[in-house]
């Protein structure tokens, strides 16, 4: 059967924001300071310059586990978990589950089973939908999808996905609070068991988007405007570490015309590997190919 190409995208752009969502906020440095001493001490008397600290330590860490769940209104609402990398471009292997949503259903609809396999690399990744999807790939478990591709496809929000994912990196959560102008230290709070620094800040989404982005003029006020259009304007950053400045956890909430905006990740296991096997090309298709055949991987008719 054949869809539109929007519709066709849906599992694509929901495991994309999977991964935007953890590479927001991913990390901190690998090698675990201290967290004590007179610099130290200094910097968390300051909630700025606690989280400056912070995003510095970060550009040492190269991967930790990850799991949480995520919710779009009423487009889909998933959980997720896995290992992330961000040693060279952002890397990981997250396993999503659907738990409700229309982008839940059109994927069930299509003959998946509401779980999706991904493995991401730097400039493309991989989705494996479910035995069940393998009569409309041609009997090939993996569907690759480049974010070139999916940027040509998806106009102004596909260019804001490729760059985020391409450009990001683990420290972004800590960059929208410093960014966010009214960043606040909230207190010290157990995270699964784990003392922590609460911290939190509104952000101005298309205001972050231009100051963390490779985008042109043109192509962010085309984002913006499909902000306006789908009633997006400002979200919650809230973030816990640990006294070795370890991310913990990092949640989001935010409202749009279609419901409410909520992600919350929990963080662990800093250094641990992350598999970098790209599936068999024999057993894998190209999502852009499904697309010039009319198939269907992620969306109904």
């Amino acid at each position: 059967m054949r869809t539109s190409t929007a519709r066709r995208m849906g599992t694509a752009l929901a495991a994309a924001a999977a991964l935007t969502s953890m590479a927001a906020c991913s990390g901190s440095d690998g090698a675990g300071g201290s967290g004590k001493g007179k610099a130290d001490a200094v910097a968390k008397a300051s909630p700025v310059a606690a989280l400056k600290q912070v995003q510095q330590k970060t550009g040492g860490a190269r991967s930790a586990k990850v799991e949480g769940t995520t919710e779009m209104g009423s487009a889909m609402s998933m959980k997720q978990s896995g290992a992330i990398g961000w040693a060279d471009g952002l890397s990981g292997a997250l396993t999503i589950t659907y738990t409700g949503g229309t982008m839940g259903e059109a994927l069930k609809k299509a003959g998946g089973d509401g779980s999706v396999e991904a493995r991401y690399f730097k400039d493309e990744y991989y989705a494996n939908l479910g035995a069940g999807m393998t009569a409309s790939t041609g009997g090939k478990n993996w569907i690759r999808y480049s974010y070139k591709d999916l940027a040509e496809l998806g106009g102004a929000s596909g260019d804001v996905m490729k760059d985020q994912i391409q450009n990001s990196t683990p420290d972004q959560g800590v960059k929208a609070l410093l960014a966010s102008g009214d960043v606040k230290k909230v207190g010290q709070e157990d995270v699964r068991g784990v003392p922590a620094t609460h911290y939190s800040g509104t952000i101005d989404v298309a205001e972050l988007t231009a100051k963390n982005s490779d985008l042109d003029a043109q192509q962010l006020a085309a984002f913006k405007e499909q902000l306006a259009l789908a009633g997006v304007t400002t979200q919650t950053v809230d973030i816990w570490v640990d006294e070795n400045d370890l991310l913990v956890k990092k949640t989001e909430h935010g409202e749009m015309k279609t419901g409410t905006f909520n992600s919350t990740l929990f963080y662990s296991d800093y250094g641990t590997e992350v598999p970098s096997d790209r599936p068999e090309a024999s057993d894998t298709v190209d999502f852009k190919e499904l697309l010039k055949q009319g198939g269907t991987p992620g969306g109904a008719s």
